[in-house]
């Protein structure tokens, strides 16, 4: 049986030209010199959906009055699909406003369908999108109970017709002619509709009417195109009004990061470049790149690496967008976890650290010790700027984390090497002759050793003349 699960959001036109910023100002949004959508500020000082742009400015002169931008709703809607295919990848779009999933193969995965809705509704807010929920047996269904503002959870395909009875006519059809007939008869509730003789009702007003209900009620198929995500992450957010802090970025940075989370949870990836640009007047931008060790999908964390970077940028112009672009999707392995929380910090954690340096200092200011494909310890690593070493020569033996600028000549005592007393050859020996071919060639027996003080220690013994022993590191 299939299960569906519709998202509504009721105030796009107004939240996707305003949610990149928390601005104090009341909003709204007119289409046709009418108020189509308004935040709570402006509704506090009397403006409505409905109402005429001058009598709104009258009401309230403080409150910012947006065209309507049916692109941008497409795109936030479009945005949206990409981060909900993280829970199913079937995902179908209702325009202007609505999202159909159907879900029935995620619920065990996802702890059932109140989980998946409440990560929908969270993920939302997240993003800046206020989102109405609900379920049920068939798309048309669920999608309807959303518009409703019912929003309930409808698992058993007998209860739906009853379920849909109480809802009212205005979910059914868009056409406010449709409507007042239909009221013109007593019929404003879904019920009174489905009570209605069916010859009679496709006449006066079409087969569509009668088809959709069916399709609501699962009398019929409801084919659906489903919702393919691009290959490649791209978003903008237009700002509400121009920005001329950077810091002042990082709200709108989040949302985008959120969305970009999702995105890359629903192909099991992850990115290890990113590139945030910020729009000035006459198509300029300012780009500011961010870079991560590994490859992650982590919104926090990429929140975190912004702030570094747009702390003490300093814009030559003010902002009036800011988009988002990623680089490759790469296959993101899942993370080993420990059965007991031993409060020991995960392995992954220094690559954060080392990203974050790098996002505040520069990305050349970091540099890592990256293995080289040679035996001789004095050449096996090398500083790189990147976390990319080449492929190191496999050692067999115990190596210290700290070697010496250059060996230390150890004292001999009855052929045994001493410092501070005599050593303790606990493992040994390695033997390691290379280098001939460079004029650097080197022939030694390494041992780890205990010192007197029950210290570890790297030593070996020259094989050619004069020989003799060398302390070449410590351990830790």
């Amino acid at each position: 049986m299939q299960q569906w699960i519709a998202l509504y959001l009721p105030n796009l036109p107004l939240e996707a030209l305003t949610r990149a910023l928390a601005t104090p100002e009341p909003q709204a949004v007119a289409e046709h010199h009418r108020i189509v959508a308004c935040d709570g500020k402006a509704a506090a000082r009397g403006v409505r959906p409905g109402l005429s742009t001058a009598a709104a400015s009258a009401l309230a002169r403080e409150v910012a009055i947006h065209p309507r931008n049916p692109a941008e709703e497409t795109e936030c809607l479009l945005g949206l699909a990409g981060w909900a295919a993280q829970f199913t990848p079937s995902v179908t779009l209702e325009l202007p406003d609505s999202l159909v999933l159907e879900v029935s193969g995620s619920l065990k995965l996802f702890q059932g369908l109140e989980h998946i809705a409440g990560s929908l509704r969270a993920g939302c807010a997240r993003m800046g999108l206020t989102a109405l929920v609900a379920a049920a047996p068939t798309a048309r269904a669920a999608s309807w109970l959303a518009h409703a503002g019912s929003e309930r959870f409808v698992a058993d395909p007998a209860a739906l017709e009853g379920v849909l009875a109480g809802l009212p006519v205005r979910v059914m059809t868009g056409d406010a002619a449709t409507r007042e007939a239909l009221a013109a008869i007593g019929a404003t509730h879904i019920g009174d509709v489905a009570a209605l003789p069916r010859a009679g009702l496709a006449r006066r007003f079409g087969r569509k009417l009668l088809d959709d209900l069916d399709r609501a009620l699962g009398r019929v198929p409801d084919p659906r195109t489903f919702f393919t995500p691009p290959a490649e992450f791209r978003a903008r957010l237009e700002l509400p009004a121009e920005v001329t802090q950077a810091e002042a970025l990082l709200f709108a940075a989040r949302r985008l990061f959120v969305q970009l989370e999702g995105f890359l949870a629903a192909r099991a990836g992850g990115v290890q470049r990113l590139a945030l640009r910020l729009f000035h007047r006459e198509a300029r931008f300012t780009e500011v790149p961010i870079g991560l060790v590994a490859p992650a999908r982590d919104a926090a964390h990429f929140t975190l690496l912004a702030r570094e970077r747009l702390e003490g940028l300093v814009l030559p112009a003010a902002v009036r967008a800011i988009a988002l672009d990623a680089g490759d999707v790469v296959p993101l392995a899942g993370e080993a976890l420990a059965l007991f929380d031993d409060g020991v910090s995960s392995p992954g954690d220094w690559k954060k650290l080392v990203e974050r340096l790098r996002a505040r200092l520069g990305g050349t200011a970091v540099h890592y010790l990256a293995v080289a494909a040679e035996h001789r310890p004095e050449r096996a690593s090398r500083e790189s700027g990147t976390d990319a070493g080449a492929a190191g020569a496999d050692h067999p033996g115990l190596r210290p984390f700290w070697l010496l600028p250059a060996p230390q000549p150890l004292e001999e005592i009855d052929a045994a090497p001493h410092r501070g007393g005599p050593l303790k050859l606990l493992a040994g020996p390695e033997r390691i002759e290379s280098g001939w071919w460079d004029g650097g060639d080197v022939a030694r027996d390494y041992f780890v050793a205990e010192t007197a003080d029950r210290a570890l220690v790297w030593v070996y013994r020259e094989r050619r003349a004069p020989g003799g022993w060398f302390l070449h590191g410590l351990f830790g």
